[in-house]
């Protein structure tokens, strides 16, 4: 797997690192593009047809779901990207198979017990938070949408073999689910069941579709390898502490916004539920890229870590940086002066009154947009342990202000609960990656 070559210059090779980590960028937001507008036809059709209590109860019971999978389940695609690039650079293909097949065992084993965990937790947690009898049931069975989260393996192969694209197109899969699904539901005067059906089916199929995706980028890596075959743990210095802490280190940057929701309903219910979900999803423009973000720089960081480029490696992180809030604010700005209309238009009538609630998320989601370079940057260093420090105080130990600020000041008070984690957060990463960059800059300079 030959480095892909870049401008040797000192200015010129931040703007080659810069342009790479944006045309990987482009390639996932290409299908997130799409997504989007798919997103935004069955959003219009769910949250029309249920209301804002209804949609409340769909928005928990997939929260829900997506949270104990997001706890219980592993995601490991930094160590299937860090150590199967090293595997490969070795010209080891054996190796690289095993390490693949070790990680998809520990992923989909993980899955397994996270999809019992939700079934039996369901009847427990439902009457909590306004479910009927009928949705408890209905929620036992979409412990299966767990699946949808068990996809990190196939994701990391995708991105060693720079198969972008077809990330980008996996962005679609689950939209376009849920559009075909919600616009049956519709026509045939469907409700709340018809839409958890089709959010089930939609996630299954999201999970599902990254393995048979990156089935082609397998055989071309790890040719002449099956893919049933030996797996044990690499034998790479610090591999488990590595996985271990990156995985640690995504679960908890995931907890927070999944728990925000089930927290909301819990204390206020359904439909403050419902208003914080619209929210969320209206800042979506901000809040996916910085997924995707994260995904496009990481190889590329890697790679100028590697070379030992340190100086093009921190100029990129900065650059990726000031680039994701010179995008961000006229998209805040935007929502501020246009946000009440944007909810009402998408929502109906029922979901008036969440402009301020709208304005806290997208500043949130802003600050969150620049911190993924950040956060991959010091992953790159091979210090994960510092985004995961960031994450845990940000994400635990603020978390008991949600409650606090839900009393005083009602469904707003998630939003100032997520601005504070966000921008928090970002100045913290800054503060440790300008000063880890430049010790591993200067051990280099001795």
């Amino acid at each position: 797997m030959s480095p892909a070559p870049h401008i040797a210059t000192a200015d010129g090779g931040a703007v080659s690192g810069l342009r790479r980590v944006l045309a990987n960028l482009a390639k996932l937001l290409g299908g997130k593009a799409a997504a989007g507008l798919i997103s935004l036809i069955y959003l219009v059709l769910a949250t029309r047809r249920l209301g804002v209590t209804d949609y409340g109860v769909l928005v928990l019971v997939n929260a829900y779901a997506v949270l104990i999978g997001s706890v219980v389940a592993f995601s490991g695609f930094h160590g299937v990207v860090r150590y199967g690039a090293i595997a490969l650079e070795a010209g080891d293909r054996a190796g690289f198979a095993r390490l693949v097949r070790f990680m998809a065992v520990i992923e989909v084993g993980c899955g397994v017990v996270a999809v019992l965990v939700a079934a039996i937790l369901a009847p427990v947690v439902g009457p909590h938070l306004g479910w009927s009898p009928r949705t408890i049931a209905l929620a036992t069975i979409y412990a299966l949408a767990v699946v949808g989260t068990v996809r990190a393996t196939p994701q990391g192969v995708l991105q060693i073999a720079g198969r972008f694209d077809l990330l980008g197109l996996h962005q679609a899969v689950s939209p376009l689910v849920r559009l075909i699904g919600a616009t049956g539901v519709w026509v045939t005067g469907g409700g709340l069941y018809g839409f958890i059906a089709v959010w089930l089916a939609s996630a299954i199929a999201e999970g599902a579709a990254m393995w048979l995706l990156a089935l082609p980028a397998w055989r071309q890596l790890a040719e002449g390898e099956r893919v049933r075959g030996p797996w044990r743990e690499p034998q790479g210095e610090g591999f488990l502490r590595f996985i271990l802490v990156t995985n640690a280190d995504i679960t908890i940057r995931e907890l927070a916004p999944n728990l925000a929701p089930l927290t909301v309903g819990w204390l206020l219910g359904p439909p403050a539920a419902g208003l914080l979900a619209l929210a969320q999803r209206a800042t979506s423009l901000l809040a996916q890229p910085t997924v995707l973000l994260s995904h496009a720089s990481y190889s590329v960081l890697t790679e100028q870590v590697a070379r030992r480029e340190i100086g093009l490696f921190k100029r990129t992180v900065s650059r990726s940086t000031a680039l994701a809030l010179l995008v961000a604010a006229p998209i805040v700005l935007a929502l501020a002066f246009g946000g009440e209309r944007l909810m009402v238009l998408i929502g109906g009538s029922s979901f008036a009154g969440g402009t301020l609630l709208l304005i806290l998320i997208a500043a949130a989601r802003a600050a969150g947009l620049a911190s993924a370079p950040l956060a991959a940057g010091l992953t790159a260093l091979g210090r994960p342990q510092r985004s995961m420090a960031v994450g845990l105080a940000t994400n635990l130990l603020m978390y008991p202000l949600l409650p606090l600020l839900l009393w005083t000041t009602g469904a707003d008070g998630a939003g100032w609960h997520a601005l504070a984690q966000g921008w928090v957060g970002l100045i913290v990463l800054a503060m440790l990656f300008r000063r880890d960059a430049a010790d591993e800059e200067a051990s280099d300079r001795q």
